[in-house]
């Protein structure tokens, strides 16, 4: 039986991990879907949510489950998993990343996202590319849009902080939505930037996801699976 703690991205807290928590248990493991501050409803305080605040809250978790933890991070969550990771190393069995990869210390996670009055609006579905729309149907947009959460302003500026190398030493497991396995290791050998603290990990898999950006929502079955898939590799020591 293996405890995840599973991390939101933006404009998404814990209940979009619902049916994907279902299916674990089923499975027979534990599902901690994390609600981080500011993100409860529409109507929260964000302003003065900071990134510490955020990858404090993904520090307590991990200390407040009982055996070490498959710790997972959708999007722009990678890096605050990254830096739970980093603040955890010995209390983390895996990290996951879903359609996002780890930021490096001392940058910000998401400077460029327009912001309105320190939040982080859903943006139009025409700034998205196709790739990670694509599986959302009309009737899911517009549910999407009705119950997304804006994002602090704080956590996506403020620089990232990374200060114990073990981190490199936790295996990772990257699920590819709507990028493929191969397209990470092309850019990983062109040097892509944003996949430098990627490139420094020891141990790295890499699990096709053919889905769009939000699996949680579209596929939680298929995500369910490429999850226990990734903690069973990790298990019985098949990461490379």
């Amino acid at each position: 039986m293996s405890d995840f703690i599973l991390v939101p991205g933006l404009w998404l807290n814990g209940t979009s991990w619902s049916q994907v928590v279902r299916l674990l248990e089923q499975d027979g493991h534990r599902g901690d879907p994390l609600t981080l501050p500011g993100m409860a409803s529409q109507s929260d305080e964000r302003s003065g949510i900071s990134l510490a605040d955020h990858v404090d809250a993904v520090v307590a978790a991990v200390d407040g489950a009982a055996d070490p933890v498959i710790l997972v991070g959708h999007s722009v969550a990678a890096s605050l998993v990254h830096a739970a990771v980093d603040a955890r190393a010995d209390r983390v069995a895996l990290a996951v990343y879903i359609g996002g990869f780890p930021g490096r210390d001392g940058e910000p996670l998401g400077a460029d996202f327009p912001a309105e009055n320190g939040e982080i609006p859903l943006m139009n579905w025409s700034d998205f590319d196709e790739a990670e729309i694509g599986d959302l149907d009309e009737a899911a947009r517009s549910r999407f849009r009705e119950e997304a959460i804006p994002y602090p302003q704080r956590v996506l500026t403020e620089p990232l902080r990374l200060t114990d190398e073990r981190r490199f030493q936790v295996p990772v497991t990257v699920l590819c939505p709507e990028f493929s396995p191969a397209d990470v290791r092309a850019w990983l050998e062109q040097d892509e930037a944003g996949l430098g603290e990627l490139k420094q990990i020891r141990h790295v898999d890499y699990i096709d996801l053919p889905t769009g950006h939000w699996p949680q929502l579209t596929n939680p079955a298929a995500l369910a699976r490429a999850l226990l898939d990734a903690a069973d590799r990790t298990t019985r020591g098949a990461l490379p």
